[in-house]
């Protein structure tokens, strides 16, 4: 946005003209002393025209039309919504139809059958066929609409259903199928029997008038003779609660309750099982989908380092070689040209690193991020709100402090929440243990020695928060006891190459729940270990694989390569599940870091093109 030449910014409107007081207005010497005829009194009282100055007036049509902006924006919203709304709807008709079509398929299906059972059964009787016109297998109706009611045949519905009950009598079946729920009720109001002919209410009722016991004191009864009937009666309860099953369930639900308790215990236990795994199942399809971009971060002029998620709102925070960090809400959104997606404005700049900044880590409240910069400071930040206005005045209390420890600059950093603790990792070969809360808050130092080589990466072990790892451009990963700062376990570089460089790691991860760790290497590998050696390896990308991210239910890894590509892959079968190409090469450079939001569905990836994209 321009600025003006006399130093404000754009919409700064020029000063007014100071009005004379409106105290005595005889006080003019030109008038007198409060003589003359009153016309010095009038011109003092003329208002003076509005002054307009071309600042005011470019300030109030940008101030329009941004407004004009949003409002489209919103309109564009609301009509994206209804178009889902009315192919969600007509998706449901659609179903319907489909449903309808299914069970007029069966009716037919059913009616077949019964016709054929009824010659058979004629014929074993009588030993002579049975004419019942002609029998055709039904067609499938699955495209078509419902058959009306041929004109031969002027049967009403109620007819229809005599019919169907006499077919179901034919077979042996009482009914009392038909009407399956309110043989439900009956039965848990104690006014139905085991008898499967004629009338059990009229049965029931008879048997109180004459002086007999009623169903509920006799089931009573019963249960107190036989306890074990108890815990039946309670699965079928239990069983009784799914009302939204179809008939056929139903059916074959009071099939099981009449065959016994075992049987009923056996359907209790599949039906929870089965449960189990749906959960299960949908547990693991929480990031099973396919990814989109949705949002494109434009602002920084260079390579977007480092980026982090806030553990709850639709907010992160990037870091850039433009020495800067922005803080972006993806709420706040205009339209892309040419695009499906949106693009994002930052809603504030922190500023306070002198060249190149590196690397981030967010805090898990959200509240406060940390920044390393090729200058050797961490800088600690306090968040503004996401609804901070970007042109509210500066605000010195956002920059919390400057942390001075690393001579070189500081390439990775790593915050865990459980102990309050930060870790950071610098060219100068030091690996330092921070304690936001000390006065002095560098409480450990690692690899004083460089005997391991210059640290890369660091996270904090999921599994333990009592230790961490941290990689080398040697190719070693090392896990560090943080209380006794020793040495727990070194994984040594096994890079085929001979070159130094080749076995560089560029990114070490740590699993959230299970004791594995995960590497990026300069070689195009990907490598698991166990926490004791390495239990896979696998190519991964067509370039340096430079960025990693697990998710936060532990089931997808998320990889980064300067082959321009973001790989997600499943950490079970250690399989690709989908690639996505998502920014432009920059002197040989692409990807530098990939991100899952700890709570919400978005991934997002930073660049050597000065982007960060948002996926949904």
């Amino acid at each position: 946005m321009d600025e003006h030449p006399g130093g404000g910014g754009v919409g700064m409107a020029a000063p007014r003209p100071q009005q004379q007081p409106q105290g005595n207005n005889n006080a003019n010497p030109q008038i007198g002393g409060g003589g003359g005829s009153g016309m010095g009194q009038q011109h003092d009282e003329m208002p003076r025209p509005q002054q307009y100055t071309i600042p005011g007036i470019l300030h109030y049509i940008q101030h329009e039309w941004a407004r004009f902006e949003m409002e489209r924006a919103h309109w564009e919203v609301e009509r994206a919504e209804l178009q889902a709304r009315i192919a969600f709807l007509q998706g449901e008709r659609k179903g319907q139809e489909n449903l309808k079509n299914d069970l007029v398929r069966r009716i037919k299906m059913l009616e077949y059958a019964l016709k054929q059972e009824r010659a058979k059964y004629h014929k074993l009787k009588y030993g002579t066929e049975l004419n019942q016109g002609e029998v055709k297998m039904p067609k499938d109706t699955k495209d078509t609409e419902v058959p009306a009611v041929p004109q031969n045949s002027q049967l009403t519905w109620k007819q229809g259903r005599q019919l169907l009950r006499q077919y179901l009598q034919e077979v042996g079946y009482t009914d009392t199928i038909l009407d399956v729920r309110s043989q439900r009720v009956r039965s848990l109001l104690g006014l139905s029997g085991s008898e499967q002919n004629g009338s059990v209410e009229n049965r029931n009722l008879d048997q109180i008038l004459n002086g007999g016991e009623s169903p509920a004191k006799r089931k009573g009864q019963d249960m107190k003779r036989n306890p074990g009937d108890v815990l039946e009666t309670f699965n079928f309860l239990e069983n009784a609660e799914d009302s939204d099953e179809d008939d056929d369930e139903e059916g074959d639900l009071m099939e099981d309750i009449d065959s016994g308790k075992h049987t009923i215990k056996k359907h209790k236990i599949k039906v929870k099982t089965s449960s189990l795994q749906m959960i299960t199942s949908a547990n693991k399809d929480t990031f099973r989908k396919t990814w989109n971009p949705k949002y494109t971060l434009r602002s920084h002029f260079d390579g977007v380092r480092a980026l982090a998620f806030h553990p709850v709102e639709p907010v992160l925070v990037t870091v850039s070689e433009d020495n800067t960090l922005k803080l972006w809400n993806l709420q706040k959104t205009v339209p892309a040209k040419k695009s499906a997606s949106f693009d994002v404005e930052p809603i504030y700049t922190f500023r306070a690193h002198v060249g190149p900044v590196l690397s981030l880590a967010m805090t898990s409240s959200g509240q406060q991020c940390y920044s390393g910069g090729i200058d050797h400071t961490i800088q600690c930040w306090n968040i503004p709100s996401s609804n901070v206005d970007p042109y509210d005045t500066y605000d010195p209390s956002v920059l919390a402090g400057t942390w001075l420890g690393h001579t070189d600059a500081v390439w990775g950093l790593a915050y865990s929440g459980i102990k309050n603790r930060l870790l950071s990792c610098s060219a100068d070969g030091t690996v330092k243990l921070w304690n936001p809360q000390e006065k002095n808050p560098c409480i450990s130092t690692y690899n004083a020695e460089k005997e391991h080589g210059i640290p890369t990466a660091v996270d904090f072990n999921g599994c333990d928060p009592a230790h961490m790892v941290a990689s080398f451009n040697t190719g070693n990963a090392v896990i560090y006891d943080l209380e006794t700062s020793q040495t727990a376990v070194v994984f040594a570089g096994q890079g085929e190459s001979t070159l130094p460089a080749a076995n560089h790691i560029n990114k070490v991860v740590s699993h959230p729940t299970l004791p594995v760790t995960i590497t990026a290497h300069e070689d195009r590998n990907i490598k698991f270990f166990d926490n004791k050696s390495v239990i896979h390896a696998m190519v991964a990308h067509l370039d340096a694989v430079t960025s990693l991210a697990v998710d936060p239910n532990g089931i997808y890894l998320m990889s980064g390569s300067h082959d321009c590509s973001i790989r997600l892959w499943n950490l079970d079968s250690k399989t690709c599940v989908q690639e996505i190409t998502a920014h432009r090469k920059k002197s040989d450079e692409s990807i530098y870091d990939v991100a899952f939001h700890p709570s919400k569905a978005y991934i997002a990836s930073a660049g050597a093109d000065a982007l960060a994209k948002v996926f949904v």
